[in-house]
C-alpha cells in the first residue's frame, strides 16, 4: 500500500512542477554519521511552523527512492535514517553529494534540499593481488625499470593514495614517475646485478600509504623470479650409491631415488635420468623414471642368480650438460628356498634280527645362503634308527639294533629337513621299512593243559575237542601243525583211542569208551610250525570219561542163581524190628546212577516185614502170633538213581519157627549158597 502512494505521489508530483514554486537548501554530513544524527531543522530553513509541516503532511522523498534522511514532523528536524558510506554511493566522484525533495500538499509545493557527504579516511590502500609476480633474467642491466600493480584506496582527496615504499634491500628501489591522469603508479629499479645460483628469488614487501592522519597504508607481496641462464651442468651429491634390496621385493616396488642438482633454472634446470652402459640383465630387471630419477623394479630378483647389480645413470639438463653416478644394488637373501632331500639308495625291507642296517642314503641342499642355507636334519623320537652323518651333505638312515617283527612290523620314518632361516622352513621326505620275519618265536598253545569230557558209550570218530597255538611270526613260519607225542604209559593204547587234525588241532575218540573200564586217561600233543629250523611246543591233554548209566543193580546176597533158595528163619518170640536178613546188592556205575533204594514189592502177608530204603534191611513190623503162617515169600525191588533208573529183584523166603534149640540142618544146596554168601561178603570187605 505505501509503495502505491508513494508512486502516485510521484506522479503528481511530476504533473505539477510546473505549477509548483522550488526553493533549495544545501546541507553537509559526514560519512559513517551515526542514525538519528541531526542535519538541520527543515522548518526553519523554510520559514515553516511545526504544525504547518504536520498539516501539510510534508515528507522527504530521495531521487532513488531511498530513506537516507528522516523528517520529525512535531519537531520540524531532518535526521539521519541510515548511516552514510561515501565511498559505497559516489565511488571516487567528488564533490558527493545526495539530492531529496521535501514535498508539501494543500496547496502543493516542493523544495529541493543537496545533501553534501564529506569523506574521512576510513579505507587503507589495498592492492587487488595478494602477491606481484615479477621474472628477472640473472643477466638483466643495472637501473633496468619494471612496471608493477598500484593501490586501490576507495578514499579521496587527501585521504587518497599518496605514496609507495618497499622493504629495504640491496637490489631494488621504488621509482613513482609522473603521470598524465595525476595518478601514482609505482616502478621497480634494478640497483644491482641478481645471481640465479646465489639467491633464485627475492621476496619483498611494497608498501602504499594515503595522506590521512593518521595515514593508512596496505601491503603486498612483490615476489621476484630471477631467470636462470645455463652456466651449471648437473651434479650428483654422491658418486656412489649403494643399496640392500630383499630379493622378495615385489615388482613395481620403489628401490631408490637418485636426484641430482643443477643450479640453473627453467629448461636448463630440468634434468632428465637414463641409464647407459647397462647391461641386458640391467634393463630387464630395473627401470628408472627420466623425470624423479625413481629407480623401480621392473622383474623379480633372484639372489640364487645375480647378487648384486652395478648400474650407471646419467642425469643431463635442458641445455645438454650432463652428470653421472653409480648405482650398487646389493640383494639381500631371504628364505625362500626349502632344503631339498636327494635319495641316493633306500632299503624297504630288513630283516628282523639285523642290527645296525643301512635302510637309506641320501643328501640335502639349500639354495639360501647364510643361516637361510644351513640346515638340521633329524628323524621323529623313539625309534629304533639313526641318522649318521657320513661326507659333506650326506647322511645315512641306519637301523640301532635288532629289531623284533612281532612287536612292530612297519616303521613309518619322517626325514625332517629345517634350515635357520627366518621364518625357517622344513622339508619332509617319508620312508615305509618293513621288518621281515625270521622264525624265531615257536607255537604257544593257548593253555598249558587242556581238560576234555566224553561220556561213556559215544560213537566212533566223536569230536571231542579241540587244541589251539598260535605263532606269532608271519608266513610260513607261522603254519602249526599238530600231532600226537608218544605217551608215557607203555599200557595206555593212545593210537586207537583218540586221533588229532594236523591243520586245526581237533581231536576224535576213535572207539567208543566204557566208563567202568576206562574212567579218563592223558597224553601230550605238539604243535610245531613250518619254519627252518623249525620251532614247536607241547601241551598235555587229559581225557575224563563221564558216566552213563549203562548197569541194573546187581543182588550179592541173597544169591539170584537159580539154586536152592535160601531160607532165612524168624523167631516167633521176636520183637517188633527185629533184624531178620539184609539185602546187599552193588552197581557197576559211578554216582548217582550207582545210588541204590530198596522196596518190598511183594509179600505173603503183608504188613509183617518191612525193608529199609537205604540199607535193604529185612525188619519184622510187628509182633508174631501162631496164627501167621510158618513159611514166607518176600519179594525186594533195587532200583539205582540213573535216569532212566534201572532195577533188579531179589526173592526171599522166611520160615517161623518156635525158638533155635531145634534141630536144622541145611539142606546141600543150601549150603552150596551159604559158602557163596561168604565169598560176597569179603569181595564187599
Amino acid at each position: 500500500l505505501d509503495l502505491r502512494k508513494r508512486q502516485v505521489l510521484i506522479f503528481l508530483v511530476l504533473l505539477g512542477l510546473s505549477r509548483a514554486d522550488t526553493e533549495s537548501a544545501h546541507y553537509s554530513v559526514a560519512e559513517e554519521t551515526e542514525i538519528g544524527s541531526f542535519v538541520a531543522n527543515l522548518a526553519r530553513d523554510l520559514g515553516l511552523g511545526v504544525e504547518e509541516l504536520s498539516s501539510r503532511e510534508a515528507r522527504v522523498v530521495s531521487d532513488d527512492n531511498k530513506k537516507y534522511l528522516h523528517l520529525d514532523l512535531l519537531t520540524g528536524d531532518l535526521l539521519l535514517n541510515e548511516k552514510l558510506d561515501r565511498d559505497e554511493l559516489c565511488g571516487s566522484t567528488e564533490p558527493c553529494v545526495l539530492h531529496f525533495q521535501v514535498v508539501l500538499e494543500n496547496p502543493l509545493q516542493f523544495f529541493r534540499v543537496e545533501l553534501h557527504v564529506k569523506d574521512i579516511n576510513d579505507h587503507s590502500p589495498t592492492f587487488l593481488d595478494k602477491e606481484i609476480l615479477i621474472k628477472i633474467s640473472e643477466g638483466t642491466t643495472i637501473g633496468t625499470t619494471f612496471l608493477m600493480e598500484s593501490a586501490q584506496d576507495l578514499d579521496v582527496g587527501s585521504n587518497s593514495l599518496q605514496n609507495y615504499t618497499i622493504s629495504p634491500n640491496s637490489h631494488f628501489h621504488i621509482k613513482i614517475p609522473d603521470s598524465s591522469d595525476r595518478k601514482i603508479y609505482p616502478e621497480l629499479v634494478l640497483d644491482r646485478a641478481l645471481d640465479y645460483e646465489q639467491e633464485a628469488e627475492l621476496r619483498l614487501t611494497l608498501t602504499a600509504l594515503d595522506g590521512g592522519s593518521p595515514p593508512k597504508s596496505g601491503t603486498t607481496l612483490v615476489l621476484i623470479k630471477v631467470l636462470d641462464i645455463n652456466d651449471n651442468a648437473p651434479e650428483f651429491p654422491q658418486s656412489l650409491y649403494e643399496v640392500q634390496v630383499p630379493e622378495d621385493r615385489p615388482i613395481g616396488s620403489w628401490i631408490v631415488t637418485i636426484s641430482a642438482k643443477d643450479l640453473d633454472a627453467g629448461n636448463y634446470g630440468k634434468i632428465s635420468y637414463t641409464f647407459f652402459h647397462a647391461s641386458e640383465d640391467i634393463r630387464k630387471t630395473f627401470e628408472i623414471n627420466p623425470i624423479s630419477g625413481e629407480v623401480n623394479l621392473r622383474s623379480p630378483l633372484d639372489f640364487e642368480v645375480i647378487q648384486s647389480y652395478t648400474i650407471n645413470i646419467q642425469a643431463t639438463d635442458g641445455g645438454g650438460l650432463s652428470g653421472k653416478c653409480t648405482l650398487l644394488v646389493k640383494v639381500m637373501d631371504i628364505n625362500d628356498n626349502p632344503p631339498e632331500v636327494t635319495i641316493s639308495s633306500i632299503t624297504k625291507r630288513i630283516p628282523e634280527n639285523a642290527s645296525e642296517t643301512l635302510v637309506a642314503l641320501f643328501s640335502v641342499v639349500d639354495q639360501d645362503s647364510g643361516d637361510n642355507g644351513r640346515m638340521i636334519c633329524s628323524i621323529q623320537d623313539n625309534l629304533p634308527f639313526f641318522l649318521k652323518p657320513t661326507f659333506k651333505n650326506f647322511f645315512t638312515l641306519v637301523s640301532e639294533k635288532a629289531l623284533d617283527r612281532e612287536s612292530q612290523a612297519e616303521y613309518n620314518i619322517t626325514i625332517t629337513v629345517t634350515d635357520l632361516g627366518t621364518p625357517r622352513l622344513k622339508t619332509e621326505y617319508n620312508i615305509t621299512v618293513l621288518v621281515s620275519d625270521v622264525n624265531d618265536n615257536a607255537p604257544a598253545f593257548t593253555r598249558t593243559s587242556y581238560t576234555l569230557f566224553v561220556r561213556e558209550n559215544n560213537s566212533p570218530a566223536l569230536h571231542i575237542g579241540s587244541v589251539s597255538a598260535t605263532d606269532r611270526d608271519s608266513g610260513t613260519n607261522a603254519q602249526v601243525t599238530y600231532s600226537l607225542l608218544p605217551s608215557q604209559d607203555p599200557h595206555l593204547p593212545l593210537a586207537s583211542l583218540v586221533s588229532i587234525n594236523a591243520d586245526n588241532g581237533h581231536l576224535f575218540a576213535l572207539r567208543s569208551l566204557d566208563y567202568e573200564a576206562l574212567q579218563g586217561f592223558e597224553f601230550r600233543v605238539g604243535a610245531a610250525d613250518r619254519g627252518s629250523p623249525a620251532l614247536s611246543s607241547e601241551a598235555l591233554v587229559r581225557v575224563l570219561v563221564l558216566d552213563a548209566n549203562d548197569n541194573s543193580p546187581f543182588v550179592l546176597y541173597p544169591l539170584q542163581n537159580g539154586s536152592a533158595p535160601c531160607t532165612e528163619l524168624v523167631p516167633r518170640a521176636a520183637e517188633p524190628g527185629y533184624l531178620v536178613t539184609k539185602v546187599v546188592a552193588v552197581d557197576g556205575d559211578s554216582g548217582q546212577n550207582a545210588w541204590l533204594s530198596y522196596q518190598l514189592l511183594k509179600a505173603t502177608e503183608p504188613g509183617l516185614f518191612g525193608v529199609w530204603a537205604h540199607n535193604g534191611e529185612v525188619r519184622t513190623a510187628r509182633l508174631l502170633s501162631e496164627r501167621d503162617a510158618a513159611k514166607h515169600r518176600l519179594v525186594v525191588l533195587v532200583k539205582d538213581n540213573g535216569e532212566p533208573p534201572r532195577s533188579a529183584t531179589a526173592t526171599l523166603h522166611l520160615l517161623l519157627v518156635d525158638g533155635f534149640s531145634q534141630p536144622y540142618l541145611l539142606l546141600p544146596e543150601a549150603a552150596a549158597a551159604q559158602a557163596q554168601a561168604d565169598w560176597l561178603t569179603v569181595y564187599l570187605v
